[in-house]
This record gives structure tokens, sequence and C-alpha cells, in this order.
């Protein structure tokens, strides 16, 4: 049985504010928690008996659990169709450390909004190798409940930071690939095997400042070019073409 006040507390965790105050998120599902679970250890879980016959030797160390009746379940869940399984973990405390980008492929955000797009592009970014995604301050929170979902357990391998993305390219001298409708052909450009791939604003692309520092401007051309097709790509499906390029790349030297 779970209690009134759990209840609430889960609630309330769809508020940014909220999770700041209890550095807590949400995870559901049983994909998602049984993920997460690989790497992190959490906080609370409640589970229908079901998940847990299958499931309790998960849980490696002690911490609070419920076992949840479906109609419990229904009346905790943030989502419209609940999934057995309901889990709180600590937000995790990661330290970016810039000398990184100098060894590796790194992922930027600059504004980007949607918590859907940005579950996916934590995705991509486990999908491709790339294991720091660093986000402007107005990125939407990953920790979001929907932006969580959306990373189907990428988060168990992603690790997202957020913090002044002009402070932090300029003090870097390292790459920043950015895609610009001014830029050049992706496919015909040198890519590297470090430095920031940086993605832009839903609507608005790079900011200003942003776009100012990009070293190498890209662009993904339609097809054939210069054909009438839809004015642009979904920042998420963008994202995925630029690092299977990267990749792509590396693959094949």
């Amino acid at each position: 049985m779970i209690t009134k006040a759990r209840i609430k507390l889960i609630k309330s965790l769809e508020q940014r504010k909220k999770r700041n105050i209890h550095q807590l998120f949400v995870a559901e599902g049983p994909k998602l928690v049984e993920e997460l679970l690989a790497t992190m250890q959490p906080a609370y879980i409640a589970a229908i008996p079901e998940w847990w016959d299958r499931n309790r030797h998960l849980i490696k160390s002690a911490c609070e659990t419920d076992t949840i009746t479906q109609e419990e379940l229904h009346k905790t869940s943030l989502l419209q169709t609940p999934q057995q399984v309901i889990a709180l973990f600590p937000i995790p405390q990661h330290k970016f450390n810039p000398d990184i980008a100098r060894q590796e492929l790194c992922l930027a955000l600059d504004g980007v909004q949607d918590p859907g797009n940005m579950g996916t592009i934590l995705r991509i970014a486990d999908w491709f190798g790339i294991h720091n995604v660093i986000c402007s301050e107005d990125t939407v929170d990953i920790y979001n409940p929907k932006a969580v979902q959306a990373t189907m357990g990428a988060l168990a391998r992603v690790k997202v930071h957020y913090t002044n993305l002009e402070e932090t390219f300029r003090q870097n001298q390292t790459p920043v690939y950015g895609t610009l409708l001014d830029g050049k052909n992706i496919y015909e450009q040198e890519l590297g095997s470090h430095g920031f791939i940086v993605m832009g604003n839903e609507g608005k692309g790079l900011s200003p400042a942003i776009k100012n520092l990009v070293t190498q401007k890209l662009f993904i051309p339609n097809y054939p070019i210069g054909a009438k097709t839809t004015e642009s790509l979904n920042v998420a499906i963008a994202t995925s073409i630029v690092c299977s390029e990267f990749r792509r790349r590396q693959t094949t030297k």
C-alpha cells in the first residue's frame, strides 16, 4: 500500500522546482526502470506484485518499497497508461571536465525546449557512443518526467550537464561544429573525432552568441539538392543524421 504523502510527492516531481528541492526524479515502466537499476541506486520503488516477482533481485541495496495494486498505480502514475512500476531516483551530480572535449565528441544543446526531443537526443547520444551532453541553462530539464521517459534508459549511460555554453566554448580550444543554413555540406567536410557538436532551439536554431563561436558550420542538404521540400528537420532527427555521419567517418578511416 502506498501512502497519500508518497503519492503527493511523486505527483509534485512533475515540477522542476520540486525536483530541485527533493533532488529526485520519476521513472516509470519496466524497461526504463530496469535499465536505470543497472547503474543507479533508487530512493523508492512502488510496483505491482507481478513486477516484484520478476525483478526483486535487481534491488542491490536497501531502499523504500511498496507493493501496490493496479488501482493505486493509476492514482500515482504520471503516465496516461501506467506500466507496472514507478521509481524515484536521486538526481545525479555530474561534474563536467571541459578537457573531455579535447579527447572525444561531446553533444551540446543550445535552448532545446521540447522534453520529447530532449529525451530522444539522449537516446541518440547513447546509440552513437557520446557519453556527455552539455546543455545551456535555458535547455529543458532532462529530469522532466516526459524527457526521462523518452530517454528509454539512456540516462543510465549518458551524463547530462547544465552550464554556460558560451563560457564553456570560449575556454576550450577545441572544434565547435554547428548546423546552420549557411553551412557547408556535411558530406563534403572534414569531421574530427573530438570537440562539440552543438544543436539549437527547435524554432530559432542556434542563439547569436553561440553561432559566433561555431568553428565549422555544417549543413544537412536535402535531396535532390535545391528541390522544394519541407522547410527544416526536427532537431532530434538532425542530431541523429549529424552524429551518424561523424561516426561513419571514424569507422571508415
